[in-house]
This record gives structure tokens, C-alpha cells and sequence, in this order.
């Protein structure tokens, strides 16, 4: 495994960087927006936009598959948003920093999707069925470092800055947050430029697909038959309903989880600086969402998916109660906060992982399956992304508690196309 040009040169750091950047554009950016001073509502949707790009990347994946190599194209955009973080630390030094930043960043999500396409054309096409099963737990844990270092380590480090070395008071929203969230996107500019050159030396070129267009007449008839063989699957929009509406209270509380952490207690917050939201949510959260996605694997393994799949709904959705409960009684102390983070996101991780097997075992079988892959987890994308847009929006209106009420009576939803979901595959 560690042997010279061995996968283990490149795979773990080719997912940390996808997710790296991931992260950075549609998750940490809605709590720089925040600390910059933006209300809920316009920090949470300029955020939320950043996730369309990764939503239609299925659209535009078979025109990746005809130019150059795999390579080329991880190592073009893999330097391309370097140089855009870079930019947009740059950038906030100018009188109109914000509409500069928020179109740097439009451009970063696209090149960020084309990143993630070829990355995964390289693993698929580099290395034999028997190394890809090898190096999947490797893969998975890599890019579960990204969320780690960016939403809590990145997230802390901003805080830090801004209180122990600009000395800034850390209670207080606005553009005295610029000093430390610049070093912050150069940091990760730099990270993301040294991964690059890296990969240059390391990475295979990755192979052509066998089913790979040689012109762009050919892509298009490929895209639109995928399409047309998709829709022609029995019971395709109970699935459709499935893909999209499963996490539709996760969405919901996906931005404004954060944004209730560091509120002020007198705005129905917790009123938690930057550093304890770092730790909090960006390390012990994502720590309870892995030990829980290897669990809800483990169960659904023995028990089969049909027999788990509305209890493992029912862990997705149920513990979002905790949110509620905390903006009904805004505790301080952070052993409760952390638990109550922990445990909504490790329920989080052990239902959703039937989400994710039913897309592969009932939604994509056929013609087209990584195709049809991508278009549920696109579906599933787009509801992160709607809800995300009008998450903070609702929130002002509602305040935190008649919030958290919303989410849990969004549950219902979910509930329900999970109970009609159609089984016509063998597990």
C-alpha cells in the first residue's frame, strides 16, 4: 500500500483537496458572510448558490471526458482556485470587497465541480476494481479530513486571529473581520497550490473511458439519453421524491445550525465565538457524523436495507429536535452544546447512510448507472441548495424557536416518501 507509486501517493490527498474546497465555498463562507456582518437570511443564500455548480456537474461531465487528460484537468483546477482563494484575499482590501468576492467564488464552485469530476475519473480509470475496493475506506476517510480542517479548523483559526492577534472583540459582526479571514483564504490557497504540485509529480494521467465522446455532438446525444433512460425507470418519480425531499430538514437546519451557535444570546443565540463553533460543530460534529456513518453501514449490512430504511429516516430527522430544544432553554454550558451537536449529527451520519445505498441500488441500476448516480445525488444536492436559499430568510422571520419548530414539522416530508419508496432491485 505505501509502496512507490503506489494510490496511496495521491488518493488521499486528491479527495482532501475536493473537499477542501468543497467545503470552503458552500459551507464556510456562510460563516465568513455572517462574521463579515450579513444578516441570516442573505448569508445563508449567497452560500446555498455556491452548490448549484456541484449539482449540474453531471451536465457537463461527458465534455471532460473528451479533452486531454484526467490529469490535466485536476491540475488545472486544482491551480486555478489556488490562485482564486489567493484573489479573493486579495480582494478584500477593495471599497467593493463583497460583489468581487461572491463572483470569485462563483467562479472558484465551477472549476471546484470540474475538479471533483476528474479526480474521480482518475480513481476510476487508474486503478483495477480490486485496489478501487481497497482504497474506498481510504478515499472516504480522506475527504472526510476536508470538512474537518475547513468548517473546524479553519473556522478556529479565524476566531483566534481575530481576538488574540487583530485583538478584536469576538461578540461583534463586520468588516474588522477581513484581517483574519485573509490570512485564512491565503492559507488555503497555498495548501490548495502545494497540493497541485504535488499531484504533478504523483497522479497517473488517468485512462479514457470506454464509453468516452470523441466530439461534442456525441456528448450531448449521451447526456440526453441518460436523461431519457432515466425517466423511463418504473416508479421513477417516487424516486425522484425520495432523492430530493429525504434531507429536506437537514437542509433547513444545515446553515442556520451555525449561525445559531454564534448569535447572540439576546438575538435567541448561544452566543459561542468562532473558536467554539470550530470545535464544536467543525470537529466533534463531523467526528459523531463519521462513528455514525461506520455504524448505520454496519446495520444496514446485517439487516438489509428494505427492512432499515424508515428507521434510518427516522434517525436522520428525529434528533433535529435537539435544536429546537437548546434555542428553547439557550444553554451555556458547552458540554450540553457539544452533545447536542453530537448527537443530531451522529443520527445524521448513521441514517443517511440508506440514502445513499438506496440511490445506488434502486435509482441508478441500468444503462447509464454512474450517470444516474449523479442525477440523485444532483436531486439531493438541489434541496440542499433551495432550502439553504430560503433558510435564513425563514429564520428571521420566525426567530430561532418557531424556526426549529418549522424543521421538525419538515420532517413529515421525508416520513412519508420514505414510506413509499419503491424496491424493484435485489440488495
Amino acid at each position: 500500500m505505501f509502496a512507490r507509486g503506489t494510490p496511496m501517493l495521491w488518493v488521499p490527498s486528491g479527495y482532501f483537496a475536493m473537499a477542501l474546497t468543497y467545503m470552503m465555498l458552500t459551507s464556510v463562507t456562510s460563516i465568513m458572510f455572517k462574521n463579515l456582518g450579513m444578516d441570516n437570511g442573505q448569508a445563508a443564500q449567497y452560500a446555498s448558490y455556491l452548490i448549484l455548480a456541484y449539482t449540474i456537474k453531471p451536465l457537463f461531465a461527458p465534455f471532460v471526458e473528451m479533452y486531454r487528460t484526467k490529469k490535466f484537468f485536476v491540475l488545472c483546477a486544482q491551480l486555478i482556485v489556488g490562485i482564486g482563494f489567493a484573489a479573493v484575499a486579495l480582494a478584500m482590501s477593495l471599497p467593493d470587497y463583497m460583489v468581487i468576492m461572491v463572483f470569485l467564488f462563483g467562479i472558484l464552485s465551477l472549476v471546484g465541480a470540474t475538479q471533483d469530476i476528474a479526480s474521480d475519473g482518475v480513481y476510476v480509470t487508474s486503478l483495477d476494481t480490486k485496489t478501487q475496493s481497497l482504497f474506498c475506506g481510504i478515499q472516504s476517510l480522506s475527504w472526510n479530513v476536508g470538512p474537518i480542517v475547513a468548517s473546524g479548523g479553519m473556522v478556529y483559526l479565524s476566531g483566534w486571529l481575530h481576538t488574540h492577534y487583530f485583538h478584536h472583540q469576538a461578540g461583534t459582526f463586520g468588516p474588522e473581520w477581513i484581517d483574519s479571514w485573509r490570512i485564512i483564504f491565503f492559507i488555503v490557497a497555498g495548501i490548495t497550490i502545494v497540493t497541485a504540485l504535488w499531484h504533478m509529480r504523483v497522479m497517473p494521467d488517468g485512462a479514457k473511458a470506454e464509453n468516452a465522446p470523441s466530439s461534442v455532438a456525441e456528448a450531448a446525444y449521451i447526456l440526453k439519453d441518460s436523461f431519457a433512460t432515466f425517466f423511463q425507470k418504473r416508479d421513477v418519480w417516487l424516486m425522484v421524491g425520495f432523492a430530493f425531499i429525504f434531507r429536506f430538514s437537514i437542509g433547513l437546519l444545515e446553515k442556520i445550525g451555525p449561525f445559531f451557535m454564534v448569535d447572540p444570546v439576546t438575538q435567541g443565540g448561544l452566543g459561542l465565538s468562532n473558536e467554539m463553533l470550530g470545535l464544536i460543530y467543525g470537529t466533534y460534529g463531523l467526528i459523531a457524523v463519521l462513528l455514525g456513518s461506520l455504524l448505520g453501514g454496519i446495520f444496514v449490512a446485517r439487516r438489509g436495507l428494505q427492512k432499515t430504511l424508515f428507521t434510518l429516516c427516522c434517525a436522520v430527522n428525529i434528533p433535529n429536535v435537539t435544536f429546537l430544544l437548546m434555542s428553547m432553554y439557550q444553554p451555556d454550558n458547552l458540554l450540553i452544546i457539544s452533545a447536542g451537536v453530537a448527537v443530531e449529527k451522529f443520527f445524521y451520519g448513521f441514517g443517511s447512510v440508506g440514502f445513499m445505498i438506496y440511490l445506488m441500488q434502486q435509482l441508478a441500476p441500468g444503462k447509464y448507472t454512474t450517470t444516474h448516480y449523479a442525477f440523485g445525488t444532483g436531486l439531493m444536492g438541489l434541496c440542499m441548495m433551495v432550502t439553504g436559499v430560503i433558510s435564513g430568510h425563514l429564520q428571521q422571520a420566525l426567530g430561532y424557536v418557531h424556526y426549529f419548530w418549522l424543521v421538525m414539522a419538515a420532517t413529515i416530508p421525508s416520513f412519508l416518501v420514505t414510506w413509499f419508496a419503491p424496491f424493484h432491485h435485489k440488495e
